[in-house]
């Protein structure tokens, strides 16, 4: 990939981190754009790996959570704890560690691995296959994503 797709994967990515997170707290912050870009393309570096694909998802979404709450631990370190914008506290959770990260969001991030390895995976190829169609054929008509979301979790809640 070309740097201005990896930038363009980033973008993408942190958006989608920062409407999730819209959804889920009622608000989020700009730095999340950095931070869920981040997640994203570490979730890309990895599944690029051909044996890590190769494995049952449930083993995916589980190393795809430790990537997302390492990152989050770094830049909550950062970001809440050095820079003091405090941006999240998870320290009255069980579980915590420094008020970064806690158990029960690690057990949430298992659930919402897949989704984000589908959406890694889906902007990557869409982002690539644009560029690409609009060097070679600007008049080719846009594909369809390479894999569904719902085969995705029929993987985790199977354990194919």
């Amino acid at each position: 990939m070309k740097a201005r797709h990896i930038i363009a994967l980033w973008f993408v990515l942190g958006a989608l981190y920062l409407v999730i997170e819209s959804i889920w707290r009622g608000w989020t912050h700009v730095s999340m754009l950095v931070v869920g870009g981040i997640c994203g393309l570490a979730i890309g570096a990895v599944n690029q790996i051909p044996s890590f694909y190769e494995t049952k998802m449930i083993w995916q979404s589980i190393t795809v959570a430790a990537i997302i709450l390492c990152v989050e631990f770094g830049s909550g370190c950062v970001i809440n704890l050095w820079w003091g914008w405090g941006i999240w506290d998870y320290s009255g959770v069980w579980g915590n560690i420094m008020g970064q990260i806690c158990l029960p969001f690690a057990a949430l991030w298992v659930l919402i691995t897949p989704f984000a390895i589908w959406a890694e995976d889906t902007a990557r190829w869409s982002i690539y296959d644009w560029y690409t169609r609009r060097q070679l054929d600007p008049g080719k008509p846009p594909k369809y994503a390479p894999y569904s979301l719902r085969s995705v979790y029929k993987e985790l809640f199977t354990g194919r």
